[in-house]
């Protein structure tokens, strides 16, 4: 915040006001690990810079007897953790953002989490900062989460890190322990592509080096802490890029009018420059640059505008409108960093939803080449990420994107993973390339389509997908079904889950990851199945919805049938044609479904089928009907 005069001459708040636009902005979070003192040092920040108002102040004072943790002195911690939980707890939660300036520059600080559960929380800070300051508490020197956030804040490009080696005083300003500190640190950020790296030695509660020189360590011969953040260069990287124009909609009003809305990620453009089509690759000029007030000749980073073209081109959300000769990857392949946020992990060959600054799509995992150890940067061999790793992965999307590399630009090289379930947000990644096998796939057209060899065999392409537990009845439903219809003339193949680990996926386990590595082949296959005319039979466990759901989406609509045979685990054991209820409950078979491994059942099968006390060719009548009613038969 910055204070005007309420007595101030109108001409002087019209010269402040331009004053304030004429200055630079710089954004910065501050991170470490748990209790290091960010929040008291933002709090020191803008009380020693004389940006909180009375009211505030004595507001402080009074929480600071309630919550404090400094004794009679006043927390600062408090002016940031505003949530009550964080109050009670002493510690921060969630990210809190607070905006104040000086003579020189303004600033947007992001005061993050220290805890590794919130490493969400810590990276949403650090996605738009241009600086980092990371706290060390002197006495404990560098931690485990110092190393995870550094390597977060270059991960997410951030260049620019200040060490700030906090509670200095708690160690009788030492110079040898702040030394050591810096030398540690210097020696795992080494590979960390950071610009510069500023040590700083300070006390947040006392104020020692944080807006002043303190008379304390007589030793350091630094900036303080707002002298470097006023002067750190950081705007210079962002004016070279090429013009970035992701469109967020088409704004049409009437039927003279049609613009593109969004808001300018880099570069700049003006009217009569020549601009392409990022997707397409068609090329026009600009004919208007417009805004709500008024219309500019220009618009620059940050700046949000409607663009209005000379040519009528297809346009659309998701695309992307870009300097002729500077132009992005357009692809539906790509490596990219992930930090993972969910508790349930994120396993190859699985689908979620990327979104991008404006474009939505359908991806699927297909490698996970290594997580990161961020205690050694180390690149370690997985099959799964779990919560708040990092690791490195291949993604395929349903449709090309328009996308920079992470490195080049931070706004169009970013994307978040969507869990397509529960619609919670799972993952952020930053994109490193496009993979070059993605230029060489392309797909054959066929002169005989699936419609013309499906009539061939006088019937339409389905695929009949059973699932339920070991034990329920579904390979003799399936059986008895595919019987039924070969009797009737119909052209059929049944792929059952013991017999597909004979062949083609007896190099798969029954762990998460392989269960999901199975259904994802085994879905391909009766696509291509169905593709040919065939009815397939699919008689899977295939415990898990999302991969259900992956195979449904492989489908043409309407071809797609899923049976839940539900038969109760107790009957089930019961029956245990296998033999392999008894060992899972005795422990010697892991990964059990039902048992040891979870099993989620359908919430919205096309059919419904309860096996005990109902003959297997009845359930195989009542699917046969189904399959006659959506042929038309």
């Amino acid at each position: 915040m910055a204070v005007i005069p309420t007595n101030a001459p109108a001409r002087d708040v019209v010269d402040y006001l331009r004053e304030q636009e004429n200055k630079s902005l710089l954004r910065f979070l501050t991170c470490g690990s748990v209790d290091d003192g960010k929040s008291t040092l933002i709090g020191r920040l803008l009380y020693d810079t004389k940006l909180i108002f009375e009211d505030q102040l004595a507001a402080l004072e009074r929480d600071s007897r309630k919550h404090g943790t400094t004794g009679d002195d006043i927390d600062f911690a408090l002016l940031v953790d505003g949530l009550e939980a964080e109050r009670e707890q002493g510690i921060t939660i969630d990210v809190a953002y607070r905006f104040f300036a000086t003579d020189r520059r303004k600033f947007i600080v992001a005061d993050t989490p220290g805890h590794e559960e919130y490493t969400r929380n810590m990276a949403t800070g650090a996605s738009t900062a241009d600086l980092a300051v990371v706290l060390v508490d002197a006495r404990q020197g560098i931690l485990r989460q110092t190393r995870r956030h550094s390597y977060i804040a270059s991960l997410l490009g951030i260049r620019h890190i200040v060490l700030a080696v906090n509670k200095i005083d708690l160690v009788g300003y030492d110079r040898a322990v702040f030394d050591t500190i810096v030398a540690d640190f210097r020696a795992f950020a080494g590979d960390l592509g950071f610009a510069t790296i500023q040590p700083i030695p300070l006390s947040a509660r006392h104020g020692d080096n944080v807006t002043r020189r303190s008379e304390n360590t007589p030793w350091y011969n630094g900036p303080h802490l707002l002298e470097h953040l006023e002067t750190v260069p950081v705007e210079q990287a962002y004016r070279e890029k090429p013009f970035r124009f992701p469109v967020q909609y088409v704004s049409r009003p009437d039927l003279d009018f049609r613009g593109f809305a969004g808001q300018v990620a880099s570069g700049s453009v003006a009217v009569g420059d020549m601009v392409t089509v990022a997707k397409s690759g068609q090329s026009t000029r600009i004919k208007e640059i417009v805004t709500q007030d008024g219309a500019l000749d220009r618009a620059v980073e940050g700046q949000a505008v409607t663009l209005v073209l000379e040519d009528q081109l297809e346009v659309s959300r998701g695309n992307m409108l870009v300097a002729p000769d500077d132009r992005p990857n357009v692809a539906d392949q790509f490596q990219a960093h992930v930090i993972w946020f969910d508790a349930n992990p994120m396993i190859p060959g699985r689908n979620y939803i990327l979104r991008t600054e404006t474009d939505s799509v359908e991806t699927t995992v297909t490698a996970l080449k290594y997580e990161v150890d961020v205690n050694t940067f180390a690149h370690l061999a997985a099959k799964a990420l779990h919560m708040n790793g990092v690791g490195v992965c291949n993604f395929a999307t349903r449709a090309p994107l328009a996308f920079d590399s992470y490195a080049a630009n931070r706004i169009t090289g970013n994307f978040v993973l969507i869990d397509r379930m529960t619609n919670r947000t799972v993952g952020a990644g930053m994109i490193d390339f496009a993979l070059r096998r993605a230029e060489n796939v392309h797909w054959q057209a066929m002169e005989v389509d699936r419609k013309a060899r499906a009539a061939l065999k006088h019937q339409q392409a389905a695929v009949v997908w059973f699932t339920g537990l070991s034990g329920s009845g579904k390979s003799t439903v399936a059986n008895r079904l595919e019987k039924l219809l070969h009797s009737k003339g119909r052209h059929t193949y049944m792929l059952d889950g013991d017999n597909v680990r004979h062949g083609l996926n007896k190099d798969l386990g029954f762990t998460d990851e392989d269960r999901v590595e199975n259904i994802r082949r085994v879905a391909e296959v009766a696509r291509l199945m169905a593709d040919a005319g065939l009815i397939v039979l699919v008689s899977f466990i295939s415990p898990f919805r999302s991969e259900r759901q992956l195979a449904r989406d492989l489908m043409v609509d309407g071809e797609f049938i899923e049976v839940f045979v539900d038969t109760p685990i107790e009957e089930c054991a019961r029956r245990d044609p296998k033999g392999l209820y008894k060992k899972a409950m005795r422990g010697e078979l892991a990964n059990f479904t039902g048992i040891s491994s979870p099993y989620e059942a359908p919430e919205n099968p096309e059919l419904h089928l309860e096996t005990v006390g109902t003959d297997p060719d009845e359930l195989a009548i009542r699917i046969d009907t189904l399959l006659e009613s959506r042929m038309g038969s």
